[in-house]
């Protein structure tokens, strides 16, 4: 499959996709000679590459490579002369392309970034390694959306079992995961939509609500200014500057009962 827009040469397989916005996940293929024109996005996008090469402009990329390309940020021409595979996460809206030798107005140029991902990542994207013989024996959930792609290895979840080298999960927050485990250890790349906090305890058939109960309570002891904040605001995360899909459009939080807030556009994201 090839993606509107784009120049053909770049297949790509849906790792998770929001049906609202078109926010979205995959794993990429360049084909070796592929060729794209200086363009921009019109949402911001991060690319990670996992085996080969692409040059931006006059510079190479190999594997290790992060890429975060805020919306209208025009990217220089890029090319693949042998071929690559990596990770494309767009954010807050559908993959799009527009040839382009300049930035949109509104882009945030200083937002750019392009580093070796083994030595330094950007926001909340992130490298986690299991080394061999990890054993973690306690469950953990978050208080924010979390997804994952193992670059190389297998580790053992309880309640899902083994994932692989190219295994992946997007995951809601408050869901129970854990005990962990990896014979030979792995290297994955993360993601999540906030802040990760990590609740832990060792009780596997605890529901979201009673987890979501629990992490009130601790967050209103640990930060009282923090709770206030949650419980009076919706979230505060970029959005897509050209269409529009937050607030405006009736998008509110939801405040529950216990004083957590569960935001609509963070459920309606499905594995495919």
């Amino acid at each position: 499959m090839t993606l509107p827009g784009f120049p053909k040469g770049m297949q790509y397989k849906m790792l998770s996709l929001d049906t609202d916005n078109g926010a979205s996940s995959m794993t990429v293929l360049f084909e070796p000679g592929y060729k794209q024109p200086p363009g921009m996005s019109y949402t911001e996008y991060e690319l990670f590459i996992m085996s080969g090469s692409i040059t931006i402009g006059e510079k190479v990329w190999g594997p290790g490579s992060y890429v975060f390309v805020p919306a209208g940020v025009a990217l220089e021409a890029l090319s693949s002369p042998r071929g690559a595979t990596g990770l494309i996460f767009y954010n807050y809206g559908e993959p799009s392309f527009v040839e382009s030798d300049s930035d949109h107005p509104q882009a945030e140029r200083n937002r750019y970034a392009a580093v070796n991902a083994y030595d330094n990542l950007h926001w909340t994207t992130f490298m986690y390694c299991m080394t061999p013989n990890f054993w973690q024996d306690n469950i953990s959930y978050h208080d924010c959306c979390e997804e994952a792609y193992h670059i190389w290895g297998t580790s053992w979840m309880m309640q899902f079992g083994d994932l692989p080298t190219g295994g992946y999960f997007w995951r809601p927050p408050y869901i129970n995961h854990g005990a962990f485990a990896s014979k030979l250890g792995i290297l994955a790349i993360g993601r999540t939509d906030t802040q990760l906090y990590n609740h832990f305890h060792f009780n596997p058939w605890t529901n979201i609500e009673e987890n979501q109960e629990r992490a009130a309570s601790r967050m209103l002891h640990r930060n009282p200014e923090m709770y206030k904040w949650i419980n009076t605001h919706g979230h505060n995360h970029p959005i897509d500057f050209e269409f529009d899909h937050g607030h405006a459009h009736g998008d509110r939080p939801h405040h529950h009962g216990d004083g957590m807030v569960e935001h609509k556009h963070k459920k309606k994201r499905r594995r495919r």
